[in-house]
């Protein structure tokens, strides 16, 4: 498996993990008790959620790490930005979320995931966490960029809510979205440093 593959890997896996531990935090309801064939349902929606938030979890990353991967092989950032915005209005498009705000704050977040896989696809290391480790210096500078792709982050669901509505529900998830990967990142760093 090329260093590629590996960094996709492991955003997969992060991603599943977040997800899990998002609908794990839910309590469960009086249908869970009352129905005994509750479990099933809850398995097929559970495993419907995963997909779903892996799959919007990764489009950035894979923009991104393409992104890496061409302007290290050479390819001028000019023309690499313009298929980076023109992926992300597709993509919000088929969705029905395209707005200025929307593509704006993903691509700054694709631009900071972008200068990562960079730094990662030019380091050593046989898994992503090895990668990491040589990749950054010290765990601060670590943080530094976690830090700012946490920003990244928070721009895309305020821009997301601003499109959507403030509906609690969509509020609700943001946040434990944001606290699980949040966890999850913190546990990595943990693990590296």
């Amino acid at each position: 498996m090329d260093k590629y593959e590996r960094i996709l890997t492991a955003e997969r896996d992060f991603a599943r993990e977040v997800t899990l531990a998002v609908i794990v935090s839910r309590p469960l309801t009086a249908w869970h008790y009352l129905m005994p064939g509750m479990f099933v349902i809850d398995y097929f929606r559970r495993n419907f959620a995963i997909r779903q938030y892996t799959k919007h979890f990764m489009f950035p990353r894979e923009i991104a790490i393409a992104a890496a991967r061409d302007l290290i092989s050479g390819y001028e950032s000019a023309s690499v930005d313009t298929r980076i915005e023109r992926d992300i209005i597709d993509w919000l498009s088929t969705l029905h979320l395209l707005s200025e705000k929307l593509v704006a704050a993903q691509k700054v977040a694709i631009d900071i995931l972008t200068a990562h896989y960079r730094r990662l696809l030019a380091a050593d290391g046989d898994s992503a966490d090895d990668m990491i480790r040589y990749a950054y210096p010290s765990r601060r500078h670590y943080e530094d960029y976690l830090r700012k792709l946490t920003e990244a982050e928070k721009d895309i669901d305020l821009a997301l809510v601003e499109k959507l509505g403030t509906g609690d529900v969509l509020v609700e998830k943001l946040h434990l979205e944001a606290q699980q990967v949040a966890l999850r990142r913190h546990k990595i760093m943990d693990n590296i440093f």
